[in-house]
């Protein structure tokens, strides 16, 4: 069977699943572990990313493929007799732009099939489930999306107030027991439960020292974002759209990717309401929302041509700060700019990143910068927000050549030399990639 043949053959299966679960919404799915065959779990490693350092076990992606079709079939077997065990996530540490460190998870390749083949049952499950106003980690979605929306809801919706949520830690803090019990509402399944149960219990290994835990999802694992959207579905979106938005006086909506999200109400008195029940219902699931960054903010349309009333209040959203500010016609409009935070972090990691390389070739500085420079218009070009865009370009030039001028004794680079630079190794201009 061709590959073409095989993909063909294992999406009419998830497709079959995901027909029958919108169907039939109360449906307890009991019998999928069966689907997870040799043929499905080559789906599964053709799925799975290739390019990331190995775990504990030391076995590369490329590695793992000379004998493929050997190791999946006894993958597989492992799998269906019981014997296949999940082994511990290797922690590395790396360290952010503000010094402060974060723990990095590198699952062994082998785990990360296994996980990619259940998080594919799991999606054609809980796609038809999902609410369309949760955009983290979704085909179809993403954080422009989610900003996209956000911005036509407050316009659109006559919002004036702003539930600005953060959820402590929550990655580390997702209840096993709770998790578990959430799934069996829906995928009764007790191989696939085990199956998540070796994930979630394989332990991490830092150095030479194992640890277990009962909260957390699997660091750098492809089924955690599946695993967090199944929690926070039951916690908070449902929650919201069953029992909260219908007792609301006046307009009201939610937006979240993964576990930032943002509640937006037309009435003062319908925001403060969400906020008096909000910590109460992440605590009775094990999690707590943050009580100095969790706020209500005024977020209305200023009034008059001064813009007095309550349009001056601002919030932060997936790495942009939104306010209300007067369009080129005249009108106003929400626009978005880069978070300050976000922009500190930035230009402190080009300003040390120059430092520890100036001594690569040009030619090799100027190809790794421009990448990050590509990177961050991906994602912060956004209409409107050209000028930050500008202002992370003009630092990291002025970087650039700083620290060209220390890399050997014969002193600074003059501004004759470092012309000569910018045009035989030009980093990328600004530019807005996303019209919303």
């Amino acid at each position: 069977m061709g590959d073409t043949q095989r993909l063909e053959t294992v999406s009419t299966k998830l497709q079959q699943i995901a027909e029958q679960a919108k169907d039939y919404p109360e449906r307890v799915f009991t019998s999928l572990v069966h689907m997870l065959d040799v043929e499905f779990l080559r789906e599964a490693w053709r799925q799975t990313k290739k390019d990331k350092s190995p775990g504990i076990d030391g076995i590369t992606a490329k590695e793992y493929e000379r004998n493929l079709e050997e190791n999946l079939r006894d993958l597989h077997e492992r799998m269906r007799s019981g014997k296949y065990r999940a082994t511990p996530v290797k922690r590395v540490w790396l360290e952010k732009a503000d010094g402060s460190k974060r723990p990095i998870g590198k699952p062994a390749f082998e785990d990360k099939i296994v996980q990619r083949a259940v998080t594919m049952l799991l999606e054609a499950v809980y796609e038809q489930d999902f609410y369309d106003f949760s955009h983290g980690f979704r085909k179809g979605h993403s954080p422009h999306h989610a900003l996209q929306e956000l911005r036509e809801r407050c316009m659109s919706m006559n919002i004036h107030w702003v539930v600005d949520a953060d959820v402590s830690g929550f990655f580390d803090n997702l209840d096993h027991g709770m998790l578990r019990e959430m799934i069996r509402q829906r995928i009764n399944d007790g191989g696939v439960i085990r199956l998540i149960g070796k994930f979630l219990n394989a332990g991490v290994m830092e150095g030479e020292i194992l640890t277990y835990s009962d909260r957390g999802t699997p660091q750098g694992g492809v089924i955690s974002p599946m695993l967090a959207n199944i929690f926070l579905h039951h916690v908070l979106d449902e929650w919201y759209e069953k029992q909260i938005k219908p007792r609301l006086k006046g307009r009201s909506f939610l937006i979240r990717f993964a576990d930032d999200f943002i509640i937006g109400c037309e009435l003062g008195e319908d925001a403060r309401r969400v906020m008096e029940v909000l910590p109460k219902r992440f605590n009775r699931y094990g999690l707590t929302v943050h009580p100095e960054k969790t706020v209500v903010v005024r977020f209305g349309k200023p009034n008059g041509r001064n813009g007095d009333g309550n349009g001056n209040g601002t919030f932060e959203f997936l790495g942009f700060s939104h306010h209300w500010a007067k369009s080129r016609r005249g009108n106003w409009v929400i626009k978005r700019m880069t978070a300050s935070k976000r922009m500190r972090r930035t230009m402190k990691a080009i300003w040390e990143w120059c430092d520890r390389n100036r001594h690569m070739p040009l030619k090799e500085q100027s190809e790794e910068l421009s990448r990050k420079m590509r990177g961050h218009y991906q994602y912060y070009g956004i209409r409107g927000n050209y000028k930050m865009l500008e202002t992370v370009f003009e630092h990291a030039e002025k970087s650039w050549r700083y620290w060209l001028s220390r890399r050997s004794h014969k002193g600074k680079v003059t501004g004759e030399k470092f012309e000569y630079i910018r045009e035989n190794y030009p980093l990328p201009r600004p530019r807005i990639v996303h019209s919303i």
